[in-house]
Protein backbone atom coordinates (compact mmCIF):
# COMPACT_ATOMS: atom_id res chain seq x y z
CA UNK A 1 0.00 0.00 0.00
CA UNK A 2 1.09 3.47 -0.87
CA UNK A 3 2.28 5.62 2.50
CA UNK A 4 -0.38 7.69 3.04
CA UNK A 5 0.67 11.18 5.48
CA UNK A 6 -1.20 11.52 8.44
CA UNK A 7 -3.37 15.27 8.77
CA UNK A 8 -1.60 18.68 10.12
CA UNK A 9 -3.37 18.14 13.27
CA UNK A 10 -3.70 14.29 13.23
CA UNK A 11 -2.00 14.49 16.92
CA UNK A 12 -3.58 16.81 18.31
CA UNK A 13 -4.63 16.38 22.18
CA UNK A 14 -2.67 12.99 22.15
CA UNK A 15 0.36 12.49 23.97
CA UNK A 16 3.10 10.55 22.75
CA UNK A 17 6.04 9.44 24.61
CA UNK A 18 9.21 9.18 23.19
CA UNK A 19 12.59 8.11 24.09
CA UNK A 20 16.09 8.59 23.01
CA UNK A 21 14.51 12.07 21.47
CA UNK A 22 17.97 14.07 21.49
CA UNK A 23 19.57 12.86 18.92
CA UNK A 24 19.03 11.24 15.11
CA UNK A 25 15.92 9.23 14.60
CA UNK A 26 14.79 10.05 17.72
CA UNK A 27 14.98 13.79 17.64
CA UNK A 28 13.90 14.01 13.76
CA UNK A 29 10.88 11.79 15.16
CA UNK A 30 9.89 14.13 18.11
CA UNK A 31 10.35 17.17 15.45
CA UNK A 32 7.70 15.36 12.98
CA UNK A 33 5.07 14.60 16.21
CA UNK A 34 5.19 17.95 17.57
CA UNK A 35 4.17 19.34 13.72
CA UNK A 36 1.16 16.94 13.84
CA UNK A 37 -0.10 18.79 17.21
CA UNK A 38 0.97 16.17 19.79
CA UNK A 39 1.79 16.49 23.29
CA UNK A 40 5.18 15.38 23.90
CA UNK A 41 7.15 13.53 26.63
CA UNK A 42 10.78 13.51 26.00
CA UNK A 43 12.25 10.60 28.35
CA UNK A 44 15.84 11.50 28.08
CA UNK A 45 19.52 11.10 29.40
CA UNK A 46 21.53 14.08 29.17
CA UNK A 47 19.09 17.27 30.77
CA UNK A 48 20.85 20.09 28.85
CA UNK A 49 20.24 18.15 25.37
CA UNK A 50 16.71 17.74 26.29
CA UNK A 51 16.21 21.27 27.26
CA UNK A 52 17.66 21.88 23.54
CA UNK A 53 15.50 19.66 22.14
CA UNK A 54 12.75 21.18 23.51
CA UNK A 55 13.89 24.63 22.43
CA UNK A 56 14.29 23.53 18.92
CA UNK A 57 11.17 21.93 18.80
CA UNK A 58 9.24 25.38 19.51
CA UNK A 59 11.33 27.31 17.12
CA UNK A 60 10.77 24.85 14.61
CA UNK A 61 6.66 23.92 15.17
CA UNK A 62 5.39 26.32 17.48
CA UNK A 63 4.49 23.56 19.92
CA UNK A 64 5.20 24.42 23.02
CA UNK A 65 3.78 21.37 24.61
CA UNK A 66 6.84 19.49 25.39
CA UNK A 67 7.17 17.96 29.04
CA UNK A 68 10.74 16.64 29.76
CA UNK A 69 11.60 12.87 31.75
CA UNK A 70 15.65 12.04 32.56
CA UNK A 71 16.24 8.80 33.06
CA UNK A 72 19.49 6.67 32.08
CA UNK A 73 17.80 3.75 30.09
CA UNK A 74 21.01 1.64 31.19
CA UNK A 75 19.42 2.15 34.90
CA UNK A 76 16.51 -0.34 35.30
CA UNK A 77 15.45 1.99 38.69
CA UNK A 78 15.84 5.01 36.58
CA UNK A 79 13.59 3.34 34.08
CA UNK A 80 11.33 2.98 37.11
CA UNK A 81 11.62 6.74 38.08
CA UNK A 82 10.80 8.05 35.00
CA UNK A 83 7.47 5.55 34.43
CA UNK A 84 6.18 6.81 37.91
CA UNK A 85 6.60 10.14 37.25
CA UNK A 86 4.54 9.72 34.31
CA UNK A 87 2.23 7.66 35.84
CA UNK A 88 1.68 10.37 38.63
CA UNK A 89 0.99 13.12 36.16
CA UNK A 90 -3.05 11.30 35.24
CA UNK A 91 -1.84 11.88 31.95
CA UNK A 92 -3.11 9.69 29.48
CA UNK A 93 -0.80 7.59 27.12
CA UNK A 94 -1.77 7.48 23.35
CA UNK A 95 1.55 6.85 21.83
CA UNK A 96 4.96 5.40 23.06
CA UNK A 97 7.86 5.64 20.51
CA UNK A 98 10.79 3.28 21.50
CA UNK A 99 13.27 4.78 20.07
CA UNK A 100 16.88 4.39 21.76
CA UNK A 101 19.40 2.52 21.57
CA UNK A 102 23.54 2.03 21.63
CA UNK A 103 26.36 0.26 19.90
CA UNK A 104 29.04 -1.15 22.00
CA UNK A 105 32.06 -2.30 20.80
CA UNK A 106 33.71 -3.71 23.60
CA UNK A 107 31.59 -6.17 26.35
CA UNK A 108 30.27 -3.77 29.03
CA UNK A 109 27.35 -3.71 32.07
CA UNK A 110 24.97 -1.66 33.14
CA UNK A 111 25.01 -0.61 36.74
CA UNK A 112 22.38 -3.59 37.38
CA UNK A 113 25.11 -5.92 35.99
CA UNK A 114 23.53 -6.33 32.67
CA UNK A 115 24.82 -6.30 28.84
CA UNK A 116 24.78 -2.88 28.03
CA UNK A 117 23.53 -3.89 24.71
CA UNK A 118 20.90 -6.08 25.78
CA UNK A 119 19.85 -3.96 28.70
CA UNK A 120 19.38 -0.68 26.79
CA UNK A 121 18.04 -1.98 23.28
CA UNK A 122 15.59 -4.44 25.11
CA UNK A 123 15.12 -4.91 28.17
CA UNK A 124 14.57 -1.09 28.86
CA UNK A 125 11.67 -0.49 26.66
CA UNK A 126 10.53 -4.35 28.05
CA UNK A 127 9.91 -2.81 31.48
CA UNK A 128 9.31 0.59 30.88
CA UNK A 129 6.49 -0.58 28.27
CA UNK A 130 5.17 -3.01 30.64
CA UNK A 131 5.26 -0.19 33.79
CA UNK A 132 2.99 2.14 31.46
CA UNK A 133 1.06 -0.68 29.88
CA UNK A 134 -2.09 0.00 31.78
CA UNK A 135 -2.20 3.66 31.28
CA UNK A 136 -1.94 2.76 27.36
CA UNK A 137 -4.38 0.47 27.19
CA UNK A 138 -6.74 2.59 29.05
CA UNK A 139 -5.83 5.41 26.75
CA UNK A 140 -6.90 3.19 23.78
CA UNK A 141 -7.15 3.94 20.30
CA UNK A 142 -3.47 3.72 21.23
CA UNK A 143 0.16 2.44 18.89
CA UNK A 144 3.52 1.25 20.48
CA UNK A 145 5.97 1.81 18.20
CA UNK A 146 9.78 0.02 18.84
CA UNK A 147 12.40 0.82 16.72
CA UNK A 148 14.10 -2.46 15.10
CA UNK A 149 16.46 -2.95 12.50
CA UNK A 150 17.32 -4.92 9.73
CA UNK A 151 20.50 -5.42 12.12
CA UNK A 152 18.08 -8.43 13.56
CA UNK A 153 19.44 -10.48 10.80
CA UNK A 154 22.85 -10.45 11.72
CA UNK A 155 23.69 -11.54 14.92
CA UNK A 156 22.16 -15.02 14.85
CA UNK A 157 19.60 -16.62 17.06
CA UNK A 158 19.07 -15.93 21.16
CA UNK A 159 21.57 -17.91 23.45
CA UNK A 160 19.47 -17.75 26.56
CA UNK A 161 21.86 -19.74 27.81
CA UNK A 162 24.32 -16.42 27.51
CA UNK A 163 21.73 -13.48 27.19
CA UNK A 164 24.71 -11.18 28.52
CA UNK A 165 27.41 -12.60 26.14
CA UNK A 166 29.68 -13.36 28.99
CA UNK A 167 31.31 -16.56 27.02
CA UNK A 168 31.39 -14.74 23.63
CA UNK A 169 30.94 -10.99 22.79
CA UNK A 170 30.99 -9.45 19.24
CA UNK A 171 29.60 -5.79 18.44
CA UNK A 172 27.47 -7.60 15.70
CA UNK A 173 26.28 -9.89 17.37
CA UNK A 174 25.16 -8.27 20.31
CA UNK A 175 23.40 -5.00 18.19
CA UNK A 176 21.93 -7.59 15.65
CA UNK A 177 20.19 -9.58 18.88
CA UNK A 178 19.14 -6.89 20.70
CA UNK A 179 17.45 -5.91 17.33
CA UNK A 180 15.75 -9.77 16.98
CA UNK A 181 15.11 -9.20 20.80
CA UNK A 182 12.52 -5.97 19.83
CA UNK A 183 10.77 -7.80 17.13
CA UNK A 184 9.92 -10.89 19.44
CA UNK A 185 8.82 -8.26 22.22
CA UNK A 186 7.05 -6.07 19.45
CA UNK A 187 4.99 -9.37 17.68
CA UNK A 188 4.58 -11.18 21.32
CA UNK A 189 3.09 -7.83 23.26
CA UNK A 190 0.91 -7.48 19.52
CA UNK A 191 -0.45 -10.91 20.68
CA UNK A 192 -1.31 -10.25 24.11
CA UNK A 193 -2.68 -6.58 23.21
CA UNK A 194 -5.33 -8.14 20.57
CA UNK A 195 -8.40 -6.38 20.85
CA UNK A 196 -7.65 -3.63 23.58
CA UNK A 197 -7.48 -0.99 20.88
CA UNK A 198 -3.79 -0.74 21.26
CA UNK A 199 -1.66 -1.65 18.29
CA UNK A 200 1.90 -2.81 18.21
CA UNK A 201 4.78 -2.34 15.56
CA UNK A 202 8.12 -2.05 14.54
CA UNK A 203 10.03 -0.20 12.33
CA UNK A 204 13.17 -0.37 9.98
CA UNK A 205 15.00 3.10 9.76
CA UNK A 206 17.47 1.82 7.32
CA UNK A 207 21.50 2.82 7.53
CA UNK A 208 20.91 6.65 8.69
CA UNK A 209 23.43 8.98 9.67
CA UNK A 210 23.07 9.43 13.36
CA UNK A 211 25.28 9.33 16.85
CA UNK A 212 25.12 5.52 16.94
CA UNK A 213 28.71 3.62 17.20
CA UNK A 214 29.94 7.29 18.56
CA UNK A 215 29.30 6.87 22.18
CA UNK A 216 32.32 4.59 22.76
CA UNK A 217 36.28 4.99 22.84
CA UNK A 218 36.80 2.34 20.24
CA UNK A 219 38.71 4.10 17.61
CA UNK A 220 37.74 1.85 14.74
CA UNK A 221 34.52 1.94 15.38
CA UNK A 222 34.24 5.62 14.97
CA UNK A 223 36.65 5.21 11.95
CA UNK A 224 34.65 2.69 10.41
CA UNK A 225 31.29 4.74 10.78
CA UNK A 226 32.54 7.60 9.96
CA UNK A 227 34.07 6.22 6.66
CA UNK A 228 30.05 5.62 5.37
CA UNK A 229 28.21 7.99 7.20
CA UNK A 230 28.07 9.75 3.95
CA UNK A 231 26.27 7.42 2.22
CA UNK A 232 23.95 6.91 4.84
CA UNK A 233 20.26 8.37 4.36
CA UNK A 234 19.14 11.75 7.17
CA UNK A 235 17.69 11.00 10.23
CA UNK A 236 14.61 12.82 8.67
CA UNK A 237 14.40 9.52 6.57
CA UNK A 238 15.42 7.39 9.30
CA UNK A 239 11.86 8.83 11.05
CA UNK A 240 9.66 8.61 8.58
CA UNK A 241 8.44 5.33 9.04
CA UNK A 242 7.92 5.75 12.85
CA UNK A 243 6.42 8.85 12.64
CA UNK A 244 4.25 7.31 9.99
CA UNK A 245 3.38 4.47 11.99
CA UNK A 246 2.33 6.13 15.10
CA UNK A 247 0.29 8.93 13.37
CA UNK A 248 -0.83 7.47 9.99
CA UNK A 249 -4.75 6.70 9.96
CA UNK A 250 -3.63 4.11 7.39
CA UNK A 251 -2.39 1.86 10.26
CA UNK A 252 -4.58 2.72 12.43
CA UNK A 253 -5.50 -0.93 13.32
CA UNK A 254 -2.74 -2.78 11.82
CA UNK A 255 -0.51 -4.43 14.57
CA UNK A 256 2.19 -7.00 14.96
CA UNK A 257 4.17 -5.57 11.88
CA UNK A 258 7.39 -4.59 10.80
CA UNK A 259 7.80 -1.73 8.57
CA UNK A 260 10.25 -0.07 6.41
CA UNK A 261 9.65 2.89 4.31
CA UNK A 262 6.21 3.26 5.13
CA UNK A 263 5.39 0.01 4.13
CA UNK A 264 5.60 -3.74 5.37
CA UNK A 265 8.77 -5.40 5.12
CA UNK A 266 10.01 -8.65 5.81
CA UNK A 267 11.52 -10.17 8.72
CA UNK A 268 14.03 -12.75 9.11
CA UNK A 269 12.19 -16.03 9.65
CA UNK A 270 13.56 -16.66 12.82
CA UNK A 271 11.80 -13.61 13.79
CA UNK A 272 8.61 -15.16 14.06
CA UNK A 273 9.68 -18.36 16.52
CA UNK A 274 6.53 -18.16 18.82
CA UNK A 275 8.32 -20.13 20.98
CA UNK A 276 11.34 -17.89 21.38
CA UNK A 277 9.01 -14.97 21.33
CA UNK A 278 7.60 -16.41 25.03
CA UNK A 279 10.76 -17.48 26.16
CA UNK A 280 12.36 -14.12 25.85
CA UNK A 281 9.64 -12.61 27.41
CA UNK A 282 10.07 -14.87 30.49
CA UNK A 283 13.26 -14.17 30.68
CA UNK A 284 13.23 -10.43 30.36
CA UNK A 285 10.86 -10.43 33.21
CA UNK A 286 13.13 -12.02 35.51
CA UNK A 287 15.72 -10.03 34.69
CA UNK A 288 13.80 -6.88 35.48
CA UNK A 289 11.66 -7.82 38.34
CA UNK A 290 8.60 -7.75 36.64
CA UNK A 291 5.58 -10.59 37.57
CA UNK A 292 4.93 -13.02 34.45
Amino acid sequence: MAPMTAPQDALRGKTCLITGATSGIGRSSALGLASLGAKLVLLCRNPLRAQETRAEIAARTGNTDVEILIADLASLGEVRRAASQFLATGSALHVLLNDAGVVQMKRSETVDGLETTFAVNHLAPFLLTNLLLERIVASAPARIVNLSSDAHKLGGALDFDDLGARQSYSVVAAYGRSKLANLYFTYELARRLAGTGVTVNAAHPGAVRTELGQNNDAPILKFLTGLVRPFFRSPERGAETSIWLCSSPQVAGVTGGYFADCKEHKAHPRAHDRVAARRLWAESAKLVGLAL
